[in-house]
């Protein structure tokens, strides 16, 4: 669902939580990474400022630590259109007025996908995520807890850092043995004078490399 953008207004909607997952924007310089964790998106089947349709909210830590967001919910509030699309996955940020109209029922099934209570920012953080290709993040991993699409700002010349681009890139932070878990191609990075960077697969063993097949 497309939102028409506008600078001033919020605009209210209201719906059942079809997914949760961490909004973190990954900021590259060649083969330099930096994540900033900056809360969750949630994924909302309803209404949205009179239309019908699918959304995403973006929401702060505080909101998630206070209802603990989860699939199946149904919620309420009001969002501001954001002001660049280039550096946001959600079409709607500023959340105010946050309401929850009705709690999920009965017990969250066991995954692929995972779609219970999100853990905190600090945990994805020390667990490390691998490259997951974007078609499996499409059919498989857009309702999991552990997967995320990210922002991704990237410099190209470390010596003018106002010269930019911007793309999205999907991760996963989930367990090492999912069945569904598919890494894609390496990514590769441009940089100054046609340069470019190809991030290896060691880089992914190495942020993960603390973690057990099932953990």
């Amino acid at each position: 669902m497309s939102v028409a953008r506008r600078t001033a207004d919020k605009v209210t909607w209201s719906g059942r939580v079809a997914a949760v997952q961490p909004r973190i924007r990954l900021l590259r310089s060649f083969d330099e990474r930096t994540h900033n964790y900056l809360g969750y998106v949630l994924c909302i089947d309803g209404t949205c400022g009179g239309e019908a349709g699918e959304f995403l909210i973006a929401v702060g830590e505080g909101a998630h630590a206070k209802h603990r967001f989860q699939t199946g919910m149904e919620l309420a509030g009001s969002s501001a259109p954001v002001e660049d699309s280039r550096k946001e996955t959600a079409a709607l940020y500023k959340t105010s007025g946050l309401k929850v109209v009705k709690n999920t029922e009965g017990e969250t099934l066991a995954g692929p996908p995972f779609i219970g209570v999100p853990p905190d920012l600090e945990t994805y953080r020390a667990r490390g995520h691998r490259r997951l290709d974007a078609r499996t993040y499409d059919t498989k991993c857009v309702t999991c807890i552990w997967g995320c699409r990210m922002q991704v700002e990237m410099i190209i010349d470390q010596w003018n850092p106002s010269k930019k681009q911007y793309r999205f890139e999907t991760f996963c932070y989930g367990p090492k043995s999912c069945p569904f878990y598919r890494p894609g191609p390496a990514r590769k990075v441009p940089g100054r004078k046609g340069m470019s960077y190809t991030e290896e697969d060691w880089v992914d063993e190495d942020a993960t490399a603390h973690r057990g097949p099932d953990d």
